[in-house]
């Protein structure tokens, strides 16, 4: 596997990181089985959510960092909560589900709203949640997650909060209709802020497309310049693709990208494979608004 830097917080964590909704997909001893394999290979970055499988996901990956596999790993989760009490309130069911003390990356999850980045950064937002946990030592860094809209990401940005990472779609049908990578990726970079790459297949869709596969696309989204490509896994043979693909990567030359970009062209242009960025499909909190404000028993 090779490590690079986590922008500029100076982590080496893994190019491929291993994504936490398709491991509440499966059974939960295989899941756990399946996390532990991914670090054993060499995965140390591992992504999640407070959402993810109404918690099943947080629960699953904390029962696999038992044994010393947490020392192993850098761990990230997302939470929902706009709200300072909210996000606090997730915050701590998120350490209990994933039996840990400290989380070394906690996000702002789904940035997808117009409005969204004024909720989570004004005074009594989510923000003030994290920056109270990271000086109490319960997180390291702070960071924010978006699939919708660039506009919303530069929104963010442009608040001049010092985020330590920035999430975002990254594939080769991104670069073609409403695109993170066009819009959003050089400011971040330019920033030193960590990029995490997200839905490398499009949640699949490039693979169903034809226009590409999986391997392909993953060394597409490693050629940019992330610090990890986080990719979903539901069975030891896609870890293996995983693993495969952060130890053997080669930068695609200029004009195996620009051959992959003229192929993928023709179904990448209206967004309809990018469902994320076109339907509400993937909102969590569109069909769950009360995950926001909503008090957490």
């Amino acid at each position: 596997m090779q490590y690079r830097v986590l922008g500029r917080t100076g982590e080496r964590v893994s190019a491929v990181g291993l994504g936490g909704f398709h491991i509440g997909k499966i059974e939960r001893r295989a899941a756990i089985s399946l996390i532990r394999a991914a670090i054993d290979g060499g995965i140390t970055f591992l992504d999640n959510c407070w959402d993810y499988h109404n918690g099943e996901s947080e629960v699953r990956m904390g029962h696999a960092l038992r044994d010393g596999y947490r020392r192993r790993v850098f761990l990230m989760t997302k939470l929902d909560a706009h709200s300072r009490e909210m996000a606090a309130a997730q915050l701590e069911q998120s350490l209990r589900r994933l039996q840990t003390d400290c989380i070394d990356l906690v996000q702002m999850h789904e940035v997808i709203r117009p409005g969204d980045p004024d909720a989570l950064l004004a005074p009594g937002g989510a923000i003030e949640a994290l920056l109270a946990a990271r000086q109490a030592g319960k997180l390291r860094y702070i960071g924010f997650t978006g699939h919708k809209d660039p506009a919303v990401h530069l929104k963010m940005l442009a608040s001049g909060f010092p985020f330590d990472t920035v999430q975002m779609p990254l594939n080769c049908f991104d670069a073609h209709f409403r695109s993170f990578e066009a819009m959003v990726l050089p400011q971040v970079v330019a920033r030193g802020i960590g990029v995490l790459g997200m839905k490398p297949l499009a949640g699949g869709r490039i693979l169903e497309s034809g226009g590409a596969g999986a391997e392909e696309c993953l060394r597409y989204a490693l050629s940019l310049p992330v610090s990890v490509v986080i990719t979903g896994c539901e069975s030891r043979a896609q870890v293996e693709q995983a693993l495969r693909a952060g130890g053997a990567f080669t930068p695609l030359s200029a004009e195996e990208r620009a051959a992959l970009l003229a192929r993928t062209a023709p179904a990448a242009a209206d967004g309809a494979w990018e469902r994320y960025k076109t339907t509400s499909l993937h909102d969590g909190t569109d069909r769950n608004p009360h995950w926001l404000t909503a008090s957490v028993a």
